[in-house]
């Protein structure tokens, strides 16, 4: 399953884009980065058995073991792309928010995008560590 992040804005050289690079090179899956632009652009066309997940404060905050489980369900079930958007500084509107398959939120504070992005690159990391049984989560 593609783990796919299309983001809004552009990260650019900084120490979070390493740390975005840094997760994502771990992670055995196949992974994409697309950014759009602040404004305008066009999400890259939906791919047949993908789910969408947008990174919303309003959404589900759920641990690292749940998350993974979500994700490896979603594989065994044929599903061929996992799309993680990151919207622009003031988020989603509802209607967005109903056509996800899932409202995911790091919690209720507010983050910086750009550490947002590099906290989904290292959960989908460790998401896809817990399922091949590696040692990187410790739980407890």
């Amino acid at each position: 399953m593609l783990l796919h992040i299309v983001a809004r804005g552009r990260i650019a050289r900084s120490p979070e884009a390493e740390l975005v690079d840094r997760y994502l090179k771990r992670i055995a899956w196949p992974t994409r980065v697309t950014e759009l632009p602040d404004t305008g652009g066009r999400e890259p066309v939906p791919v047949a058995q993908g789910r969408r997940i947008l990174l919303d404060e309003k959404g589900e905050i759920l641990g690292s073991v749940a998350f993974a489980e979500r994700l490896g369900r979603w594989r065994d079930d044929g599903v061929r792309e996992a799309r993680f958007l990151l919207g622009a500084a003031d988020g989603f509107d509802d209607g967005a928010r109903a056509g996800a398959d899932l409202l995911l939120s790091f919690g209720r504070a507010t983050w910086p995008h750009l550490l947002a992005r590099a906290m989904l690159a290292e959960q989908l990391f460790r998401a896809t560590s817990i399922l091949a049984n590696h040692p990187y989560h410790r739980e407890g």
